[in-house]
């Protein structure tokens, strides 16, 4: 797929998207999975309402078809069909008529943003309430309003999520997750299965994967929670790194890596070494804000798992807010960020601990043509290519073959050479194709 067809593609599924009414369960989640899954092979899972998960209880399934708001005069203040941000999510069924004073405690608006509308959840204490812009709600008269919100709460539904894997070499994964159950929210939500997507497709074109990839959908929070409850355990065996993509399409120029609350993966370390080179922002992990890595990183899970975004989409375009659309959201930083987050994984591919598969004395590397075969400095010279501020191959490929005793993550075997990673790809390639060390990712599938 070539950058324009992918450009074009994208482009076309968040318009598609962008216009339906998510949540973290009903038609309008289910339905937005389904489109993905047209162009990725996604398995549907569900944990049913009422099911204690954790701390947690799953809720009745929200199916949600519609809200109006009438005025006084008869015209729509609120329609969901406009913006279906207009309703508070998971709002109960409502059709009566009230006044000015009885409706004023189920509106919801921001003084200071008069022009737009607030995006306001209650998904587990039962209420209604519409959501409006300021100045609209301001130019309210007195009177009498008609109120409809046709909705149903379904006991027997439950929380979505749907999944796909690309295997690799080994059963060792990289988790890679979105969440989808925001309505009509830009960078805030959409952004983010964009970019998966797209990873989905890089990655598959891959001619090796040394990991397997599992691509994940659920709504935020409650959804990584069912996800957990089902598949902690495989999780626990098998995840090397995962990393949550959130805000993945502001007008910034560098990716920001939340790390995981360990802070300790080869996936964290890598995050750190680029930053060093300003590709790329660290953080360290804070549970004060985020997204589903809080979940992954507390305390009983403590799975390597961070979070990665371009803007969180706070001060820029304010956050939960109607301003939060696709004039807002810069659609070639989200082909930037799916460039940018391919480029971490593969570096992550050559991050983790080899092994020398020659470890007795140093193999002899003349007759691999990785070393000199006439022993003069002027011959040296020539021989070994350079790198990074005049350090040679053959001192790269001598300091990797020394330190590769399954103990020493390549990221840091880089360091210890002042190298970044990046600048001992094609040493690495050269080394793995003479067979002479071989990355330790787990059992062999």
């Amino acid at each position: 797929m070539t950058q324009d067809s992918e450009y074009k593609l994208l482009d076309s599924l968040f318009d598609e998207l962008f216009p339906l009414c998510r949540s973290i369960t009903g038609h309008g989640i289910e339905a937005s999975m389904d489109i993905i899954g047209r162009y990725m092979p996604l398995t549907f899972d569900k944990v049913k309402s009422g099911t204690q998960v954790f701390d947690w209880v799953v809720p009745a399934q929200w199916n949600f078809r519609r809200a109006r708001l009438w005025g006084p005069d008869g015209e729509v203040i609120c329609d969901t069909n406009i913006n279906n941000l207009h309703v508070v999510s998971y709002s109960e069924p409502v059709d009566k008529y009230l006044t000015l004073e009885e409706l004023q405690p189920h509106l919801h608006s921001l003084p200071t943003l008069p022009d737009a509308i607030p995006y306001v959840t209650s998904y587990y204490q039962r209420t209604w309430g519409f959501c409006l812009k300021d100045k609209d709600r301001q130019a309210l008269q007195q009177g009498r309003y008609r109120v409809l919100i046709e909705s149903e709460f379904d006991p027997e539904g439950g929380v979505p999520f749907a999944q796909t894997l690309l295997e690799g070499q080994s059963q060792k994964e990289v988790l890679l997750s979105s969440y989808l159950c925001h309505p009509s929210l830009a960078n805030n939500e959409l952004s983010g299965p964009l970019v998966l997507l797209g990873l989905y497709n890089r990655i598959k074109q891959w001619p090796k994967r040394r990991f397997s990839y599992r691509f994940l959908l659920n709504p935020e929070t409650i959804g990584s929670l069912c996800f957990l409850h089902k598949h902690y355990q495989s999780l626990a065996e098998n995840l090397e790194a995962g990393l949550i993509l959130t805000c993945m399409g502001g007008d910034v120029d560098s990716l920001r890596y939340k790390a995981s609350r360990r802070g300790d993966s080869v996936f964290d370390q890598l995050a750190r070494q680029l930053s060093d080179s300003d590709s790329l922002r660290f953080v360290e992990f804070t549970p004060l804000h985020g997204s589903d890595e809080r979940q992954y990183c507390a305390p009983g899970f403590n799975l390597p798992v961070a979070q990665v975004s371009r803007s969180l989409n706070v001060t820029e375009v304010p956050y939960h807010t109607s301003m939060d659309d696709k004039d807002a959201m810069n659609m070639a930083r989200i082909i930037q960020s799916i460039d940018e987050v391919e480029r971490y994984l593969k570096l992550g591919e050559i991050a983790g601990n080899a092994v020398n598969q020659s470890p007795f004395g140093e193999p002899q590397l003349g007759k691999r043509n990785l070393y000199p075969n006439m022993n003069t400095l002027a011959h040296a010279d020539k021989s070994s290519d350079s790198l990074v501020d005049g350090r040679t191959k053959l001192n790269a490929i001598l300091t990797i073959l020394s330190e590769s005793d399954g103990t020493k993550a390549m990221v840091n075997i880089a360091q210890s050479l002042g190298l970044e990673l990046a600048s001992l790809e094609s040493v690495i390639d050269e080394l793995e194709q003479h067979r002479l060390i071989e990355f330790n990712t787990g059992e062999v599938l």
